[in-house]
């Protein structure tokens, strides 16, 4: 099973920040009207609120993980050897 709990539920984390990105871009270049720009932006928006979210329960989960006995603890990041 290689899906993860995001996109088993729907939302790809990855390609809905994509197609923010690729809004922003079309919104940059101006060449929208401003009907079309006003769509864009809702979009944006609910797109940000959706990919905000996504990242929030990640760090709820990642907290959730490192609690032990109702205690955060504090653990190093490890960089693979080579990638630092």
């Amino acid at each position: 099973m290689s899906k993860n709990a995001s996109e088993t539920q729907g939302f790809a984390f990855e390609q809905s920040l994509a197609e923010l990105e690729s809004l922003v871009q079309k919104m940059e270049s101006g060449d929208m009207s401003l009907e079309e720009s006003l769509k864009a932006f809702e979009q944006g928006v609910r797109l940000t609120r959706d990919c905000q979210k996504a990242l929030s329960d990640a760090e709820q989960k990642v907290h959730k993980l490192l609690e032990h006995n109702g205690e955060m603890t504090s653990e190093p990041f490890n960089t693979p050897v080579g990638e630092e």
